[in-house]
């Protein structure tokens, strides 16, 4: 896998986009020294994922009975724990009473003193930019989280490919059961960068383990073995998306197409039979399937085909 060292950075109006805040809101939280960004080649802010979150954080306490100083000295506590990039450990913070609570697992901790906090219910914060335990202990809490890391995924994607690839990868490896949106999300991410089609193919090939009939798997993966060049195993590929749903005239089209190009001439006719079979107005199944007649001379079987066609579309 691609291994990647520098850290993604936000723009100061991509921040204000991320969090829905005026751009004077933002100055006067990082006036305040509740973030220290860094400076771009433009002398423009630039804000780390971590950023980010405390920003969220500070936007979201400022709102309770917290005064401003202790919500800084949090901050400046909880941020040491916090990666500038994707979320790799995680902790959850909201207020409780006129406490910074941070939840990292079972555990909750006043973020300035330090001492446990017991027996009080974490706010829900979904929506919001979330750090999450790396290791629940129980079944539905591994499926919350996974649900957690999925939807932090679902947010990153437009924004941060490497964050939201660590996110889908988290959701998957913690959901007690196979997660098809998780798999398939993740793997048309990593086809969207060329230089990753080998990895989208095996987290495909992985998801068909748990998947056996998932057309969309078999079609994703088809789409990526033809680009590869692996024409054998891309026609396997959409033949199974035939076999799976048998109105899927586009992937019969691809599968004839294919066939033909490999110099199966005669199973190609087959199958741009077939596709026909599937659907009658298909007109590139029956201008392919024409030619072909035409190249072995076959006249009757052209002008049948055509007649066929014309019954059908009128």
């Amino acid at each position: 896998m691609t291994g990647r060292s520098t850290v993604h950075t936000f723009s100061l109006r991509e921040v204000q986009s991320l969090l829905g805040v005026s751009r004077s809101a933002l100055r006067t939280l990082v006036d305040a020294g509740f973030v220290q960004p860094s400076h771009g080649a433009r002398n423009d802010l630039r804000f780390t994922f971590r950023d980010v979150v405390l920003l969220r954080t500070a936007l979201k306490l400022r709102g309770s009975r917290i005064p401003p100083r202790r919500i800084l000295k949090a901050l400046s506590r909880i941020k040491d724990q916090l990666p500038d990039a994707a979320p790799l450990t995680g902790v959850r913070i909201t207020a409780v009473g006129d406490a910074v609570a941070v939840a990292t697992g079972d555990a909750q901790w006043d973020a300035v003193s330090g001492q446990l906090l017991l027996d009080f219910e974490i706010a829900e914060v979904k929506g919001d930019v979330t750090f999450l335990d790396n290791a629940p202990a129980s079944v539905s809490a591994r499926r919350k989280q996974a649900e957690d890391w999925y939807s932090l995924a679902e947010q990153l994607q437009a924004t941060d490919a490497v964050g939201a690839e660590a996110a889908y990868r988290k959701a998957i490896e913690l959901s007690p059961e196979p997660d098809f949106h998780a798999y398939n999300n993740l793997g048309a991410l990593l086809a969207s960068d060329h230089n990753r089609c080998a990895h989208a193919l095996e987290v495909f090939d992985e998801a068909l383990q748990h998947f056996q009939d998932a057309e969309l798997l078999h079609a994703n993966r088809a789409v990526l073995l033809e680009e590869a060049g692996h024409l054998e195993e891309a026609a396997a590929s959409y033949l199974h998306c035939v076999e799976i749903n048998g109105k899927n005239d586009q992937a019969a089209l691809n599968h004839a197409v294919l066939l033909e190009q490999l110099g199966r001439v005669d199973e190609a006719m087959a199958a741009y039979a077939r596709c026909l079979e599937i659907n009658p107005a298909n007109e590139e199944a029956l201008r392919h399937l024409t030619r072909l007649h035409e190249q072995n001379g076959d006249s009757q079987a052209v002008i049948r085909h055509l007649s066929a066609w014309r019954r059908f579309n009128g």
